[in-house]
């Protein structure tokens, strides 16, 4: 849309995504009285946003590449279903300048900024080069176009280490890798440019210097297309995990009213300077007092609900009003802002096992109630989490009159949340919001890196492992046995988290039972128990817990979500032993559905533990497939492009 110009008004939106945001858009259109249109890929033809738009439209395979990323296909389901406008979400196609271009000449209003717009701040290098002349300096680093090896270690020299590389083209973590050291350099270089390639379709890379103890704050603009750019404040989203966010929160615990105006000051300036109309988000690095430009999202961000929490303001309302060539409804000073809001961002994903993603049929979804709380989210009971997208599934956002008491909210929110399936990062976001240090509104980007250990100890878990053999103990003794002897007592093998536990389980009848482990033993009376919802006594203390049995399999599969906390436990006391894999045992076998990217190992070659065999994509995410012995390997079952599934075997390496 250019500058001042007027657009004729549409009335019905096709939302170019999938999931919580295509359902989050849609919900804003239909209060405008919009009609909505959903587009799916065959692994999302029975999704929740399919199921709540007026019409839906099958766009192809379930890779992104086939479907949500086609742009032809696309448009022709807008051409299709009459739609008039295409609102992209986030992810996918919403920084892609051609697909703007592409409505723009399909005569379809493109809910966002220009084409040029995209392009420009779309690139790291180009919005450096563009921004830096009007006061919005950005870090320190290599933005140039010379992009050979020999050229980007020169600059490195010069910029000094730690550095980041880092895609020119996009965002969200993928393309970037900290380098600590110059040898480290030329291998982060391949993997960055391979991973950019695949994620953004650009091997472009730049290099800043690395500011390690920092806050990651952004504000959140809007304009429209008669001169109006607004700022609706900052969020601090300096917890991170490998660059992905993982908690948002606005205000900042570390921006003072003079500062908070000499960013957003920075971020209007940004916004005007390239003629911007929409939703749009400045990224800075607060170093201290100083704060340095990252990149500007053109785009909703995922984390756009804590500013609407404590704004009141629909932002893809505000969206919506200006593609239809509306101008902005309030003027700066009428914006006001109330309260404190957090941000939670809940992965398909194992903590305990390197944040991998995680996939598999959702067998149970509750979400929380309570004042104060939002859930963003498109999960259906019985669907699958698949491997082709990102392993984000929904956000759990607080509000409240203070920091703390939206903190607490969320801690709230997040323990009375139970998803049964796929294993999620649930736990470890309770865990992470209870540290001292965030609860001070300390946390810095380093703060995850600083605390992972701490964060990954799970000190309640042998409560909800002591349940699980009480539960399966209940099972395998019949009734009659209790009334004939009223003790039971049985040595269970019980494996959870990929780890295999030996424990002694002893019933006394009446919904008694003793538990005990190498270094534990607790004393469980069974209260309540409707086969779903349960309350118990363990040393005297009262807790309540979710319970779910999944049918089918060679061994007892439960799943257990105690006061917020929990796993899938597998009864594998009578497992054969032939039907046993050891840790270290050299058989590599796939820990995820993806695609095998590139693959080192070759037959006959010898390699230590640790050495990376293969490189597996999921989720967006390159991941290496490491051995876990020293020895030769004896066979490589895959090869560079093929589709895999969890379990199967990748490579065999012999022990020496």
């Amino acid at each position: 849309m250019k500058k001042g110009s007027l657009t004729a008004p549409f009335s019905t939106l096709l939302v170019a995504n999938r999931g919580e945001i295509a359902l989050r858009v849609m919900r804003s259109a239909r209060a405008r009285g919009l009609g909505t249109v959903a587009v799916y890929s065959e692994a999302d033809r029975d999704a929740a946003h399919v199921q709540a738009a007026d019409r839906a439209v099958a766009i192809g395979a379930s890779p992104a590449s086939e479907s949500y990323l086609s742009i032809e296909r696309i448009i022709e389901a807008a051409k299709k279903t009459g739609a008039g406008a295409v609102h992209p979400g986030y992810g996918f196609l919403a920084e892609n300048a051609d697909f703007a271009a592409a409505c723009a000449q399909a005569g379809l209003v493109f809910v966002g900024p220009s084409a040029e717009a995209i392009r420009l701040m779309g690139n790291k290098r180009l919005a450096k080069d563009r921004l830096g002349p009007v006061g919005v300096a950005g870090v320190p680093g290599y933005n140039g176009k010379d992009q050979n090896d020999k050229a980007l270690k020169a600059a490195a020299r010069k910029i000094g280490y730690p550095l980041l590389v880092k895609a020119a083209a996009g965002g969200g973590g993928r393309g970037m890798r900290l380098v600590e050291q110059g040898r480290e350099l030329g291998a982060a270089l391949k993997s960055a440019r391979s991973e950019a390639k695949s994620a953004f379709g650009s091997g472009e890379l730049i290099l800043e210097r690395a500011l390690i103890n920092c806050r990651h704050v952004e504000i959140q603009i809007i304009a429209d297309s008669f001169g109006t750019v607004l700022h609706l404040g900052e969020r601090d989203c300096s917890v991170q995990r490998r660059h992905q966010k993982v908690i948002e929160e606005t205000p900042s615990p570390a921006v003072k009213t003079k500062l908070r105006q000499a960013m957003s000051e920075a971020a209007v300036k940004a916004a005007a300077a390239i003629g911007y109309v929409g939703a749009g988000t400045v990224e800075f690095l607060l170093d201290g007092n100083d704060f340095y430009f990252l990149e500007m999202n053109t785009r909703l961000q995922v984390e756009h609900p804590v500013t609407e929490m404590v704004t009141g303001i629909d932002l893809v309302d505000w969206q919506l009003r200006v593609a239809a060539g509306e101008r902005l409804p309030l003027e700066q000073e009428q914006i006001k802002h109330t309260g404190h809001a957090i941000e939670a961002r809940l992965y398909a994903e194992d903590p305990q096992a390197g944040f991998l993603p995680q996939t598999g049929r959702v067998l149970r979804w509750r979400q929380p109630s309570g004042s104060g709380t939002r859930v963003d989210h498109g999960i259906l009971e019985g669907q699958e989490i698949s491997a082709f997208y990102d392993p984000m599934i929904g956000k759990l956002v607080a509000h409240g009159e203070n920091r703390e008491q939206a903190r607490r909210r969320l801690v709230r929110a997040l323990s009375e949340t139970t998803l049964f399936g796929p294993t999620t990062n649930k736990a470890f976001l309770v865990r992470l919001l209870d540290h001292p240090e965030f609860a001070r509104g300390k946390a810095t980007t380093a703060f995850l890196d600083r605390h992972l250990d701490a964060l990954l100890s799970d000190d309640d878990g042998d409560i909800a492992l002591a349940l699980a053999a009480v539960l399966f103990l209940q099972r395998q003794a019949s009734g009659d046995f209790w009334r004939n002897s009223g003790v039971a007592s049985w040595p269970l093998k019980i494996e959870s988290g990929g780890e295999e536990m030996t424990l002694d389980a002893a019933g006394f009848g009446g919904g008694r039972f003793k538990v005990s482990h190498d270094e534990w033993e607790h004393e469980i009376v069974l209260l309540e128990d409707d086969g779903a919802r349960l309350r118990f006594r363990v040393d005297g203390v009262v807790h309540s817990a979710d319970s779910l049995y999944e049918p089918g399999g060679e061994c007892p599969v439960l799943f257990l979500d105690v006061d917020g906390a929990g796993g899938r436990f597998v009864e594998t006391t009578y497992l054969p032993a032939a039907s046993r894999v050891s840790e270290g045992e050299g058989r590599i076998v796939a820990p995820m559905s993806g695609r095998i990217v590139t693959v080192g190992a070759r037959k006959g070659r010898k390699v230590k533990k640790g050495d990376c065999l293969l490189i597996l994509e999921a989720m967006k995410i390159e991941h290496e497939i490491a051995s876990d012995v020293d020895g030769k390997v004896t066979n490589v079952a895959v090869s560079a492009d093929d589709q895999v599934t969890p379990q199967q075997l990748l490579v065999e390496v012999e022990a020496a």
